[in-house]
């Protein structure tokens, strides 16, 4: 995932084509762009995942993400 991550933003870091126009420099742009949101869901996933390691050799076991939202009775109490 690290090489994967790293050669997303060595994509990204890479410069526009200055002699590209109209639809061709757009279509690059929209790629560079993808790539970047891309990259950050990985970033996302790897930092998730992670936490999820640690929390393992921590307490020896993955726990659920907890839920502190309102419960039936309190989403529908108005």
């Amino acid at each position: 995932m690290e090489i994967a991550i790293n050669n997303m933003i060595d994509e990204v870091k890479r410069p526009v084509d200055p002699e590209a126009g109209g639809s061709a420099r757009k279509a690059e742009l929209q790629s560079i762009k993808q790539t970047a949101i891309d990259c950050k869901e990985l970033l996302v996933e790897r930092q998730r995942l992670e936490q999820m390691v640690k929390a393992l050799k921590d307490t020896g076991s993955i726990e659920d993400a907890k839920d502190y939202s309102g419960g039936f009775a309190e989403k529908f109490s108005k």
